[in-house]
């Protein structure tokens, strides 16, 4: 599993390290890239913008749910503890 610091790409922020689990969003627009096969592993070729669209209750937290804008596959995210809680609630109101 990978957990590194990035820039996002859609908003042009820095993100460090989530040092609990392998970063897997930004934390200031929840917009992710569609890297990995597995968590944390990177090795999947679309390497498409994945755009936040909906949020999901999930155990005693949230999932973010993703559409791909180059391969339009749904993908899902476990929030982190440092996301913008405005843009969950946001996505929560969503139908």
């Amino acid at each position: 599993m990978v957990d590194e610091a990035f820039t996002c790409e859609n908003c042009g922020k820095k993100v460090n390290k989530l040092n609990y689990s392998a970063r897997d969003h930004c934390p200031f627009c929840l917009y992710s890239k569609h890297v990995d096969i597995n968590p944390g592993d990177r090795l999947n070729p679309c390497k498409g913008m994945l755009r936040p669209i909906e949020i999901e209750k999930f155990k005693d937290t949230f999932k973010i749910v993703y559409k791909c804008e180059k391969c339009n596959a749904l993908h899902k995210n476990i929030m982190a503890k440092d996301d913008d809680m405005d843009i969950i609630i946001e996505l929560s109101k969503k139908d």
